[in-house]
């Protein structure tokens, strides 16, 4: 399913991520204005219900966005049985299980709602609870997965969600045994998102001059009659995350074209040049940043089953 290399296909998945959990919170939270002692009385009941349904399909919208540029992207390798089963894709098992689990739970929630005519109303009310676990299932993917997990913005993002629905579910109960609950909840959820992001802050290096990390990712070639196209798509994970790409235009008189590009996670800054060198598991090359600081990177690997690879990506300065 690796079907594209576009860096575009990678924001997408970013953006459509982000916008289905900030749409996602706030369902849950008209939801939960709807009902119970939370209820407001500035809007009418009907436009709130609503507001409420259409927030549900463009949750929807945005998570099979999410789902499919992640699928057809070749940085990320992920097969069709991975994306749909929880805990069988290598790229973080857990936290992206959780984030499986949450869509298809959202799914359910999608059918029950259809039927609900067809339901009876205890079990409809129940089954809507969900909700709640596939907001915080949607909230730990986002935290243990997502690659602006530690940005400043997207921790507000987190705290503000977790805040907003603690709050209103307190409003809702207002019960000694909930309050103390809740409030421990939302006391957890804070220092889950805040504490290790900030504990790494301080040892996750934006765009590296010189690392050395480990290397997965897929060989990937097009043989045709007088001349092959080989690419090399991984992810290096550590303490700077990057994603790299290396495409070869080969011919019985040896290379014809090369590019290679490196890009920095979270910042997206890319890193662009040339491959220089190449053997049968490894190659050298040289890219230049966007202010024009030129950085030496190689790779080396074995391959696991023909295509899939693991090694090391290394990178250093490049004096002018």
């Amino acid at each position: 399913m690796h079907l594209t290399a576009s860096p575009v296909d990678w924001y997408a998945a970013r953006a459509a991520g982000i916008a289905a959990y900030v749409v996602l919170t706030i369902v849950v939270a008209l939801g939960l204005t709807m009902t119970g002692k939370a209820r407001s009385s500035k809007w009418p009941k009907f436009a709130v219900e609503d507001v409420h349904r259409f927030g549900g399909l463009l949750v929807g919208f945005f998570v099979a966005l999410h789902v499919l540029t992640v699928a057809i992207d070749s940085y990320l390798p992920f097969s069709p049985i991975q994306v749909i089963v929880p805990l069988t894709a290598r790229y973080r098992p857990l936290w992206t299980g959780l984030g499986i689990a949450a869509a298809e739970l959202l799914v359910a929630l999608a059918l029950t709602n259809h039927y609900r005519r067809r339901l009876p109303y205890r079990f409809w009310r129940r089954a809507h609870y969900l909700n709640f676990a596939v907001w915080t299932a949607a909230s730990l993917h986002g935290l243990g997965s997502g690659t602006d997990h530690t940005a400043p913005w997207m921790l507000l993002i987190y705290s503000a969600s977790a805040a907003t629905v603690c709050v209103l579910v307190l409003r809702r109960t207002v019960r000694p045994g909930a309050v103390i609950l809740t409030g421990g909840a939302a006391v957890a959820i804070v220092a889950v998102l805040v504490f290790p992001a900030q504990g790494r802050k301080h040892v996750r290096p934006v765009d590296a001059v010189r690392f050395r990390e480990g290397l997965t990712g897929r060989i990937l070639s097009d043989r045709g009659v007088s001349r092959a196209v080989i690419s090399m798509a991984g992810t290096g994970r550590g303490a700077q995350n990057v994603l790299v790409r290396a495409d070869l235009l080969a011919s019985a008189n040896g290379l014809e074209a090369t590019s290679l590009q490196l890009e920095y996670l979270p910042s997206g800054a890319l890193c662009r040049g040339d491959v220089t060198h190449v053997e049968s598991f490894a190659f050298r090359g040289t890219c230049r940043m966007p202010g024009g600081a030129r950085r030496a990177v190689s790779a080396s690997w074995q391959l696991l089953d023909g295509q899939s690879l693991r090694g090391t990506l290394e990178s250093r300065p490049l004096a002018v």
